[in-house]
């Protein structure tokens, strides 16, 4: 089991649950967010301070969101386990699922 990033980060991208996640398993795309199922201790640091409630652990992700679970897995097939995002940056891609959503607009 492991904790998910689903729509409401795509385009939004705070990063407050990087700063809070004890194994660097958070990854950035171009878009949004990814979590890696194999590095991440299902801790739960990250969900509650996500500003727009857009983590969920695996079995409560919402059913509108429930591709989110394969895009944060499917993300990481050709990159591996790479044991933290810090030492990464910035992935120049997104999972199929986030690339072909229309732009998110984000109210402030």
């Amino acid at each position: 089991m492991t904790y998910v990033i689903a729509q409401p980060c795509v385009d939004l991208l705070d990063k407050a649950c990087i700063e809070e996640c004890p194994v660097d398993c958070i990854y950035e795309g171009k878009r949004m967010l990814y979590i890696h199922p194999d590095e991440c201790v299902d801790c739960g640091a990250c969900e509650p301070v996500c500003p727009v409630e857009a983590i969920y652990y695996e079995d409560d992700l919402p059913d509108q969101w429930s591709s989110f679970y394969k895009a944060n897995v499917e993300f990481f097939d050709d990159i591996g386990s790479p044991g933290g995002a810090s030492k990464v940056g910035q992935i120049d891609k997104d999972h199929p699922v986030v690339a072909e959503l229309p732009q998110q607009t984000h109210e402030e």
